[in-house]
């Protein structure tokens, strides 16, 4: 019997994958896609709203995100929310509540996304069998570490144009480096409280900032998608510097 997966779910084997098929990835062996195909135990599917993983969760497994967005947040004691940052298609969820009792943070689907599974308790056995994945890992914290580095100076010192232009830079670049520009935009399921938690800035204020970059021509928002006009513009305004894309190893 031929079963037809949803064009966005997990295939079945890591073999199939259309990440590495991207060439934003680094290739693997054989040898080492069956060991990532066997150290996987599950997929996921989880609907747009749903929480991944709640704030103060024990036991949070590790996922890597096949398809769609989510994002991780903090929230204080009266509701007020901290995006911390936007999971895309290749990234590895929960190293940071791997080596801690409790998850700090919350992770939330914003649309439908599909999820590759994996054991919360066995990274141990990755160091140990295969060095070269783990030091993967340990370069994707690192590089998670850079993220919140540059997002940390954006809400610290850049002013709001410059917050909401990097902001578009940056989630652009990324989804272009995975292969999902098409016509020269990308979905973009952010609404402006998502964008206002994400950047420390009020709704209203998030408002305003958008309509005068959408007024200069910098950018487009339409139908849930994103075209950025003019980049060297708005690069030169958020103090975005492209840098040769390097292979981001992928679990």
């Amino acid at each position: 019997m031929n079963v037809t997966l949803a064009p966005n779910a997990c295939p079945p084997t890591c073999h199939d994958c259309r990440l590495r098929r991207t060439g934003a990835f680094t290739p693997l062996k054989p040898e080492l896609l069956n060991f990532i195909e066997g150290f996987r135990e599950d997929t996921a599917a989880v609907q747009a709203g749903t929480a991944v993983v709640r704030e103060n969760q024990t036991n949070a497994r590790l996922f890597t995100v096949y398809s769609g967005w989510a994002f991780r947040y903090k929230t204080l004691s009266d509701g007020r929310r901290q995006i911390l940052n936007f999971l895309l298609p290749g990234d590895l969820v929960g190293l940071q509540q791997e080596f801690g009792e409790v998850s700090t943070h919350g992770i939330e689907a914003l649309t439908d996304c599909s999820l590759c599974v994996f054991p919360s308790d066995s990274l141990w056995a990755v160091f140990r069998e295969h060095p070269r994945l783990g030091y993967d890992i340990t370069w994707l914290s690192a590089h998670e570490e850079g993220h919140v580095d540059d997002n940390l100076l954006t809400t610290g010192r850049r002013n709001a144009t410059e917050r909401v232009a990097m902001l578009l830079m940056h989630l652009y670049r990324r989804l272009e480096r995975i292969g999902l520009v098409e016509d020269g935009s990308v979905a973009f399921p952010l609404n402006q409280q998502h964008i206002a938690d994400a950047l420390g800035l009020s709704l209203v204020h998030t408002n305003k900032t958008l309509r005068r970059l959408s007024a200069l021509g910098l950018h487009e928002l339409k139908n849930g998608r994103l075209r950025l006009l003019n980049t060297r513009a708005l690069a030169r305004i958020a103090e975005y510097y492209d840098t040769p894309p390097r292979l981001m190893p992928l679990l």
